[in-house]
């Protein structure tokens, strides 16, 4: 006698196609689109004249930089919609606004706000006076008026672009099995992986760029990981703090650093100083906090986030 099976419900497919391995395997399926999406939208531009010059056409210019039509598109496709795709299919709605709580939460002590918009310039000037044996000049007065709306644009582009990824959904998620000083050994290498293939491009000083250069900018990745994680704990995971705390960094050095430091304006003594900025912030924060990062455990965790 055949036996009539039962009819497959869209729950038991979720559970066996890729919609169930992005439900078991969230973190895995985020770090695998968020490069996927973001490298091969960068592809064109890698190929372009402002990269390998394989391809015969260049991308136009916008503000003084080809970066926001030939990098922004693919940093938006990677991590930031990325984190909403596999957030929406392993915890719907609800979790979607779960995400979007964190992503919107300012109401954070005005001393955190100090401390990432004013630290991060703070701590690179002081390593830039150590490394000139005092020799720092005063921006012109354009740079200091272009200042703040260099950092609103920053929110709005390379802020929301990564960290609503990396540190709202990745970040969340791995300190729950991993604690704060663990996810952040992880994530930090994999956050500076993403950004290899700009380095065949102008972003990454293409074709000037050399090994070592690309080693530092991995090093600092991993350093000021740590603090972004102290900072992410500490403001309740706040993630507009921890966004003006990364684009605090692009936008010094972008806007102020080289009329600040003339004498270390050139690409490598830069990755130096930042570098050693980033490292010297994480060792002080690592100290201070014993190795936890303002991470406190919740009782029981969630074995499925991995």
């Amino acid at each position: 006698m055949a036996v009539n099976s039962p009819p497959i419900t869209e729950q038991g497919r979720s559970r066996t196609g890729l919609r169930g391995f992005i439900q078991h395997r969230p973190l895995i399926s985020f770090f695998v689109l968020a490069n996927l999406m973001s490298w091969v939208a960068w592809l064109p531009y890698i190929l372009s004249q402002n990269g390998l010059g394989i391809l015969s056409f260049r991308f136009p210019s916008l503000l003084g930089t080809t970066q926001f039509l030939g990098v922004l598109p693919g940093a938006y496709l990677g991590p930031i919609f990325a984190a909403y795709l596999v957030t929406r299919v392993s915890e719907g709605k609800e979790g979607v606004r779960r995400w979007v709580r964190r992503m919107t939460k300012w109401r954070v002590s005005w001393v955190w706000y100090l401390v990432t918009a004013l630290g991060v310039p703070a701590v690179i000037v002081v390593t830039g006076l150590a490394m000139t044996d005092g020799q720092v000049s005063v921006p012109p007065v354009a740079v200091l008026v272009a200042y703040v709306p260099g950092l609103l644009l920053q929110m709005v582009t390379t802020g929301l672009a990564e960290e609503p990824g990396w540190r709202d959904f990745a970040l969340a998620r791995m300190q729950r099995t991993l604690g704060g000083l663990g996810a952040t050994v992880v994530l930090g290498p994999l956050w500076s992986l993403w950004h290899l293939p700009l380095f065949l491009t102008e972003w990454g000083g293409w074709p000037d760029v050399t090994w070592t250069r690309v080693g530092e900018f991995a090093a600092f990745c991993c350093a000021f990981s740590v603090v972004v994680t102290w900072v992410f704990n500490r403001t309740g995971q706040s993630l507009p703090l921890v966004m003006l705390l990364h684009v605090s960094v692009n936008n010094f050095m972008s806007i102020a650093y080289s009329d600040v430091f003339p004498t270390l304006a050139t690409p490598a003594l830069a990755s130096r100083v930042t570098l050693l900025a980033g490292t010297t912030a994480a060792v002080v924060v690592l100290v201070a906090t014993r190795g936890r990062l303002g991470y406190r455990p919740p009782a029981e965790p969630d074995p499925q986030d991995l």
